[in-house]
């Protein structure tokens, strides 16, 4: 998210579309995670023909699995069916009205500008602007948003019952979590300033291309075709380079969170496995432990 003086205004202009999109995603959080508590009752019905309701023990029969599992489960999937539509509306209405803004008054700005500002100027720059930075900028009062919701509420809440289950098993799983945020703060600075080269690598193309089309007549008198030909060339090598350089780098970081996560994934199923040798866990708290993981997930790569 964006915060300063020329973005903080739409916080309040957009305030009921963030306030319901917001909602709408704290909504789909606290449903979505019953799944976990459902798909262990039915492993649990599964291996010993009962199941717990009410505090007590019930028959795992058709009558249990249709009204304790599958209507429950279909009443999950509609409300994260609106729940998503409400958000991706609201946020995207946010996002795009901030884009739209932003990018009118920028233009009616430059085009209030004199003509000694454009000849001291690149206006390579300004394209950089209105392209790649905007862009970014309508993702941020977008899926911005909606990371940071999932974040605080999807992570927090999933960590919460996690922690209840087994407090030791939660501490070990976050060690390689821990180790990944250090990686993601030391790839960060790196990839920002990976970004920072492609933008202005996207910039002196730009601003080449806007130079050689206004002054093709002095180039053609001139007969430097093939030399400008050679430079706009080396530019778009140069772009080139700085785009695989930020694309190799992201990469990188996101091999490195799949090779963190399959890490977790083996220390909840061997310590998890342990505690279900020693009878602390049944195989539907396992279950259901890794289903509450697998939602930790997202938050972790939003983050």
């Amino acid at each position: 998210m964006i915060f300063s003086k020329y973005t903080n205004k739409y916080y309040v202009r957009f305030c009921w579309l963030l306030l319901l999109g917001t909602l709408s995603v704290i909504l789909i959080d606290i449903v979505q995670l019953q799944i976990p508590r459902l798909i262990g009752q039915v492993v649990n019905g599964i291996n010993t023909g009962t199941a717990e309701s009410g505090g007590a023990a019930v028959p795992f029969d058709m009558a249990f699995l249709l009204q304790k599992i599958c209507l429950p489960v279909i009443l999950v999937m509609l409300i994260m069916l609106v729940g998503r539509f409400l958000w991706r509306l609201c946020f995207s209405s946010v996002s795009v009205g901030v884009e739209r803004d932003l990018r009118t008054r920028m233009f009616d700005r430059c085009s209030r500008l004199s003509q000694d500002y454009y000849s001291e100027s690149k206006i390579g720059n300004l394209m950089s602007l209105f392209t790649n930075d905007i862009d970014t900028i309508q993702d941020c009062f977008g899926w911005g948003i909606l990371m940071l919701c999932d974040v605080v509420f999807l992570g927090g809440i999933a960590l919460y019952k996690m922690a209840r289950m087994n407090l030791m098993l939660t501490l070990l799983s976050l060690i390689p979590m821990a180790l990944m945020a250090v990686m993601a703060a030391i790839l960060d600075k790196l990839m920002e300033k990976r970004w920072d080269e492609r933008q202005a690598a996207f910039s002196h193309l730009s601003d080449f291309s806007q130079e050689m089309f206004t002054g093709i007549a002095v180039v053609k008198a001139f007969v430097k075709e093939a030399h400008e030909l050679r430079r706009f060339r080396k530019l778009n090598a140069d772009n080139e380079k700085a785009n695989v350089a930020f694309t190799r780098l992201d990469m990188m970081f996101e091999v490195g969170l799949t090779l963190f996560i399959e890490a977790v994934i083996c220390i909840v199923l061997g310590y998890g496995g342990y505690l279900v040798h020693r009878g602390v866990f049944n195989v539907g708290q396992l279950i259901e432990y890794l289903g509450y993981f697998d939602a930790v997930i997202w938050p972790c790569i939003a983050i």
